[in-house]
């Protein structure tokens, strides 16, 4: 019997899902989602505030603040009703209302940035609002999960670590990019160790991260408007950057075998399966993939009919061959970034 006292000490940390039965592809996929956050942001977010309250930042009374698109939201909104702390979330219009309302359910108050800033997006608009609150009132404490270390030193310590107890013939690893901090602590772990892994980053097409030009993207979590200030490029072995309307096909694919994930994972199996149909024929590779959360918020937006007409057009105009066997048919070359590194 197990006996919590935080909601945050649920937090499994070692299943695996094996996605050779949807897409006829060996993959594994570490599922980062069973938690009461939801999501891998739970251990970006706790492993913050615990250095914070360490160090004296965070102190009774503050009131937390933090741009987030839903998933590290919903992560600091639980640990600060937990802990004692207000918290605010600046996010803006792609956040899926599930998320906003979670966040509320757990007290915290949500702001929602409309109006981009012309060169950095709803991203650039939404850090230049929390800096403005922070400016203006002394009891708010921002974390800024976009340059702190904290970020990556909790995948560090953890994701990667498990991964490779799993996995010790693992071969690639496949990572999304969001503010990097997952995929910086999985690159600088298997760099220290000396394993030969390949680090392969997982990105959204739009997003300006890996140098590509800023596009409308739909879908939350994954990509920046603003280059990550944690991302280190040598660190990174190959980049993929995926459509989202190849988000939507992975996502529905999964589903179809009752697989309910959100879109980060979506995008990340996308990218992996990319990845994977331009190996050469007959290679034997140990392959996983991190998924960073669950589908259940998604309900209004990637799994709603109406929704996805509305971005991406009627269903079966897309998702006739599914990820996989569009990959495998070459429909659309994998689009792949070498790092300099």
């Amino acid at each position: 019997m197990t006996v919590i006292s935080a909601p945050y000490e649920i937090n499994v940390d070692d299943v695996f899902v094996d996605l050779q039965s949807v897409f006829d592809v060996p993959l594994f996929l570490k599922y980062e989602g069973l938690n009461l956050a939801g999501s891998v942001k739970l251990k970006a977010a706790l492993e913050m505030v615990l250095a914070a309250e360490r160090d004296g930042t965070l102190t009774p009374g503050d009131v937390l603040v933090e741009s987030s698109s839903g998933n590290l939201g919903i992560a600091l909104s639980m640990i600060a009703a937990h802990r004692g702390y207000g918290f605010v979330c600046v996010t803006d219009s792609r956040c899926n209302p599930a998320s906003r309302r979670l966040m509320e359910s757990f007290g915290a108050r949500v702001l929602v940035i409309s109006r981009p800033d012309k060169e950095r997006g709803l991203l650039g608009a939404r850090i230049d609002y929390v800096q403005r609150l922070v400016d203006f009132d002394p009891n708010y404490v921002w974390l800024n999960q976009y340059v702190n270390p904290n970020n990556w030193l909790a995948h560090y310590r953890t994701t990667a670590p498990t991964v490779a107890a799993q996995f010790p013939e693992l071969d690639v690893l496949f990572v999304g990019a969001g503010t990097t901090g997952t995929l910086m602590g999985c690159a600088r772990w298997f760099r220290e160790q000396r394993r030969r892994v390949r680090i392969v980053a997982v990105d959204s097409i739009g997003s300006v991260t890996f140098g590509g030009p800023a596009l409308p993207r739909h879908i939350p979590g994954l990509g920046a408007g603003v280059r990550p200030m944690l991302l280190n490029d040598d660190l990174v072995d190959e980049v993929v950057m995926v459509p989202e309307r190849d988000t939507l096909e992975s996502c529905h694919a999964m589903a179809r075998q009752g697989f309910l994930f959100g879109g980060s994972t979506g995008t990340v199996v996308s990218g992996a399966l990319r990845w994977l149909a331009g190996r050469p024929r007959g290679e034997r590779l140990t392959a996983v993939a991190l998924s960073p959360d669950q589908g259940d918020r998604y309900l209004d937006t990637l799994y709603d009919p109406t929704w996805v007409e509305q971005h991406f057009g009627a269903p079966q105009t897309w998702d006739a061959l599914g990820p996989a066997a569009a990959a495998a048919a070459a429909v659309e070359p994998p689009q792949l970034v070498t790092s300099a590194g």
